[in-house]
């Protein structure tokens, strides 16, 4: 598939997705363009978890439809959203959710040793994602003896060792101290515009998501048509 500058990568459209007799998403439509980073904001509860989850394909909306190019996620398998994300998504959670027993060049190494590189080529790229985000000394530390910052640093080069066309980030500085969370959100910025990345980011800090292009606001699983909900364009930081 072509990375053409402007084109939507990832659509939505009628998204619902409800827990039981609760609704947590009430018909949401959302477009995502190549190398854009898309802002969801809202209180807690608001659905932004469970969009990021149902575009991402870790989740089946109960009704809608969502496309990433001309593929209707809604007609893969698990098997072949899970090979989505290892290939052309990466997904960056809130609390890293590394494996244990792996170190943090392993996990890194991770997405790259699934799809059939070898060992060398994809510990090398992982070292040098560490690196890049200030976390190489750790390369070789598994995550019960790392700091909850070094962890979601660690998983922040895993999501995004792959070159992945969708980067998906939810809560990404959670565990961060601002500095370094300014630098993880700065490589995330960089990833959209040099390597054609395009990022969602689910966050409900306004400084958050002043890195961002655009910014959709939800509400109790609706966008909120009173504010941002229509996709208001935002400063980004330099």
């Amino acid at each position: 598939m072509t990375r053409t500058s402007g084109a939507t990568v990832l659509r939505a459209r009628g998204v619902v997705k409800s827990y039981g007799p609760t609704p947590a998403l009430r018909g949401i439509d959302l477009d995502l363009a190549e190398r854009e980073i898309l802002a969801l904001t809202g209180p807690s509860g608001s659905g932004k978890s469970t969009l990021l989850h149902c575009l991402a394909g870790i989740l089946r909306p109960d009704a809608g439809e969502i496309t990433y190019g001309e593929l209707a996620l809604g007609g893969c398998s698990e098997a072949e959203r899970s090979r989505l994300r290892r290939t052309e998504f990466g997904v960056l959670f809130q609390f890293g959710q590394l494996v244990e027993e792996l170190t943090a060049a392993e996990n890194a190494a991770l997405p790259l040793l699934l799809t059939g590189r070898g060992r060398k080529e994809a510990r090398t790229a992982a070292l040098e994602w560490l690196d890049r985000l200030g976390a190489a000394d750790v390369a070789d530390v598994r995550p019960p003896r790392m700091s909850g910052g070094q962890q979601q640093l660690c998983a922040a080069a895993r999501a995004l060792v792959t070159a992945p066309r969708v980067l998906f980030a939810d809560e990404p500085t959670g565990a961060l101290d601002q500095l370094t969370g300014e630098k993880l959100l700065g490589h995330l910025v960089r990833a959209a515009r040099e390597q054609g990345t395009s990022v969602l980011l689910v966050t409900h800090s306004p400084g958050i998501a002043a890195y961002a292009d655009r910014e959709l606001s939800l509400y109790d699983g609706e966008t909120d048509a009173t504010g941002l909900g229509a996709g208001q364009r935002i400063g980004v930081p330099r």
